[in-house]
């Protein structure tokens, strides 16, 4: 921030100057250097308070997973979305960077800038600033597993994971749609594959790996009974998971018009089309649980918010206010009822994560092509099509057996007692509610 008031005062002073020698008065045209370098200062601080904003969607991911997860689990949880992020960010700065943004021939992968290459001292700092927005994207596909695969996978197999998603699987198919934004080339993007700001990318990829461990690891305890029937496990906190959605609401708002990487009024159009999506998505998802359950149904609604943001995250920059509306509308009703599939064929799913990113990430990517404004073609949806088939068996894939070789080395699942008693004491000693304990298998 300093630096471009800096440069706004080397702009004053210019001004005064030639004003006071007499020569022609300020102009864009005189002054290009000067009013360049405050455009390039913007361009770096916007950015960088966007990444913040991403940033700070760890902290609702953690409170929604937690809010809608057992008390005795709760801790767990939390180190969970404090480890992704953490290990996620090691893994992407030694190999995932690379391999997503790195010099391509092949439109596949990166073949340079492994270990970070291009972090030396006089080389192009921008590198670092876009290292900084996209490491929080990564982040963000890590920790949407969690979600999916709460109440019963352990600690170690969780951080193996987290690790293969951000050196590896994440970054791969980020290539394909997104290399150029530094010195790659994707193959996707090169087919014209619109994804603005990652509903694919980042919350499909998250998604569908959420599904491919939901699978692996099999439904927690009770969940399923031998008749069929479905036993819900209530979350034990839900104004916190409500807390959790309005702070991703809040961190979406860096999540899309941050991926400018650019301090311009495009950002406008691209809060409120987010804006309309979340809200649109919130209101039918009440509406479609309304008629299903015969109630307004609240963790229905707190889905149909971020449902709708992740609808709305391809084509956030390419449609218009009202084109948002339906999008995140449609969203809102696609979640209730995916929801509700997922749980009929028996895949537990805790948080509704594989609904809310997987599906809705492939809708959203989807409408980026039916309600692009610049016009739509068979084409432009064939390719969105693509994409959306490219990612799922890409990542879920890629995922199944990266599962199953933890299951089969380390273990994915903790023991029927370790479940029963809960992660926080049997994977961390601890206890997340020391005041207001209750039996372990009281919570059953």
């Amino acid at each position: 921030m300093i630096k471009v008031f800096l440069s706004i005062l080397i702009i004053i002073i210019i001004s005064i100057t030639r004003a006071w020698a007499g020569d022609d008065p300020l102009t864009l045209e005189s002054n290009k250097a000067a009013i360049d370098l405050v455009q390039a200062h913007a361009d770096y601080v916007w950015t960088l308070i966007a990444a913040a904003l991403v940033f700070f969607m760890q902290a609702g991911f953690a409170l929604v997973e937690c809010g809608f997860t057992r008390a005795k689990n709760a801790i767990n949880i939390m180190m969970k979305n404090l480890m992704d992020f953490s290990m996620g960010s090691l893994a992407f700065w030694a190999v995932g960077f690379g391999i997503m943004f790195g010099v391509t021939n092949t439109g596949w992968f990166g073949t340079s800038g492994f270990f970070l290459s291009d972090f030396k001292v006089g080389g192009d700092p921008w590198v670092l600033a876009f290292w900084m927005f996209q490491v929080v994207f990564a982040a963000t596909a890590a920790t949407i597993v969690s979600g999916a695969m709460a109440e019963r996978t352990r600690f170690i197999g969780y951080l193996l994971y987290s690790i293969v998603i951000s050196a590896l699987i994440y970054p791969v198919f980020g290539s394909w749609a997104w290399g150029s934004l530094f010195n790659g080339n994707g193959w996707l993007e090169g087919l014209g594959f619109i994804d603005f700001a990652g509903s694919t990318v980042v919350h499909s990829v998250g998604g569908w790996a959420a599904l491919a461990g939901a699978i692996v690891l099999g439904p927690r305890m009770g969940k399923y009974a031998k008749d069929g029937s479905i036993k819900p496990i209530l979350g034990h906190n839900i104004p916190l998971a409500a807390l959790g959605v309005f702070i991703l609401w809040i961190g979406w708002f860096g999540f899309n018009p941050g991926s400018t990487t650019a301090a311009n009024k495009d950002i406008a159009m691209i809060f409120v089309n987010t804006n309309l999506a979340a809200a649109a998505g919130t209101v039918f998802a009440m509406f479609t649980s309304w008629i299903k359950f015969g109630k307004p149904e609240f963790s229905m609604s707190l889905n149909g918010a971020l449902a709708g943001l992740v609808a709305i995250t391809s084509p956030c920059a390419t449609v218009t206010p009202l084109s948002a509306i339906i999008i995140g509308a449609i969203a809102g009703i696609i979640v209730v009822l995916s929801v509700l599939f997922f749980d009929k064929i028996r895949v537990d799913d805790p948080v509704g994560a594989i609904s809310v990113h997987g599906v809705n990430g492939a809708w959203g990517t989807l409408a980026a092509g039916i309600f692009n404004i610049g016009g739509t073609s068979a084409k432009i949806i064939g390719v969105q099509a693509l994409g959306i088939v490219a990612c799922f068996v890409w990542t879920f894939v890629t995922a199944f057996i990266l599962f199953k070789i933890i299951d089969i080395t380390v273990g994915l699942r903790v023991s029927p007692e370790e479940e029963a008693v809960g992660l926080d004491h049997s994977e961390h000693g601890g206890n997340a509610y020391p005041d207001f304990a209750v039996s372990a298998y009281a919570q059953q």
